[in-house]
């Protein structure tokens, strides 16, 4: 008899352990819904992708991979041609379809960062990798987005590579946050201006 109160005991133990399983994995797939996306681009945030860059920064210090970040933006755009504000929207969400397609679902990451600037990283990816990528939507969007008043658009982009083998910060203490910031700083101040299309 007393064989039967094991298998029992067991069985609840089983039990018990796949229904912990699947509350942690509800619990995650809850707090993946509450993340915070632009409504206009329905990318992530600038928040959203600063947290994931932790992340990503975090896990390439334990993996020993690299990843990239490609930075574009349309800064002063608007003001420059004095665009209203549903002629910039329309600017923008073509924008973000021109480099949407090339972003791996489930991969990498795509975020509004600015009003007219957007930030993508790509886990895995070298600077040589970044820097084929950038060119790529730089040509992508050149050649196709234009304003609804048929202005081509001017595009600045950049990129940067963090890598573990990369870093160093002598005997600086850095956190990861830090490491964050100077990798956006990075990205953002390699951005150059391209010629009209």
């Amino acid at each position: 008899m007393w064989y039967f109160s094991w298998i029992l005991g067991l069985l609840l133990a089983c039990s018990l352990g796949i229904i912990n399983v699947l509350r942690l994995e509800a619990q995650e797939a809850l707090a993946k819904e509450h993340i915070p996306i632009d409504p206009l681009t329905q990318l992530l945030t600038k928040e959203s992708i600063l947290a994931r860059l932790l992340e990503k920064i975090e896990n390439s210090k334990r993996n020993g991979l690299p990843f990239s970040l490609v930075f574009l933006s349309l800064t002063d755009f608007k003001n420059e041609h004095h665009l209203p504000d549903h002629e910039m929207d329309t600017t923008l969400r073509k924008v973000v379809d021109c480099f949407k397609t090339e972003v791996r679902q489930g991969l990498d990451i795509a975020s509004r960062f600015g009003e007219q600037d957007f930030l993508i990283a790509f886990p895995g990816a070298s600077l040589h990798t970044a820097e084929n990528i950038a060119a790529r939507f730089r040509e992508n969007i050149l050649s196709s987005v234009k304003t609804p008043g048929n202005l081509p658009v001017e595009i600045k982009v950049g990129v940067a590579e963090y890598s573990v083998h990369a870093v160093d910060f002598g005997d600086e203490v850095i956190t990861t946050s830090d490491e964050v910031d100077e990798l956006v700083k990075v990205a953002a101040a390699s951005s150059y201006s391209n010629a009209k299309a």
